[in-house]
């Protein structure tokens, strides 16, 4: 009997931990994510994942404890770099400021290339439909007098 308890021990023993590096390895999102490869370096146990929306590019990498999340907003891509190499391609995301590019390593070549046309959509859009960069006035160029749009209807004149 004690030799059931035993076994049954080890299993749980082995079989907590594979769960947990599975349940961290799972999409982190919905809608258009990119999973690097397990068999690239740096992603056996928590492979890196890459979301792209229409308003961001979020860098996303599970760790033992909490999680490694880095966000740009679509207006501060500056451009898109894919390194191609015998098996697995990496995806440099640049800013347009400079710092802390996203680096995503382990993709396979298809993901890497849809990364980059997704995000080349995703800017051609926000552009066209008029954005501007986060924290402008949205691009209000009104007629003088018409008065800053994020301000109330009855106080626009005003300003």
């Amino acid at each position: 009997m004690i030799v059931v308890y035993v076994i049954a021990a080890a299993v749980v023993i082995i079989l907590i931990p594979l769960w947990f590096v599975w349940r961290k390895g799972r999409r982190f999102t919905e809608g258009d994510v990119f999973r690097a490869s397990r068999m690239s370096a740096g992603n056996r146990l928590f492979p890196t994942q890459v979301a792209i929306t229409p308003q961001a590019v979020i860098h996303y990498t599970p760790q033992w404890i909490g999680k490694l999340e880095h966000s740009i907003h679509m207006a501060h891509v500056a451009s898109v770099r894919i390194d191609t190499n015998l098996m697995f391609s990496n995806v440099l995301i640049e800013t347009t400021g400079g710092h802390s590019p996203i680096q995503c390593r382990g993709h396979h070549k298809r993901d890497a290339i849809r990364m980059k046309e997704l995000i080349e959509q995703h800017q051609s859009a926000y552009y066209r439909s008029g954005g501007d960069r986060p924290g402008s006035l949205g691009g209000y160029g009104g007629p003088a007098g018409s008065g800053d749009p994020r301000l109330p209807a009855d106080r626009r004149s005003e300003a």
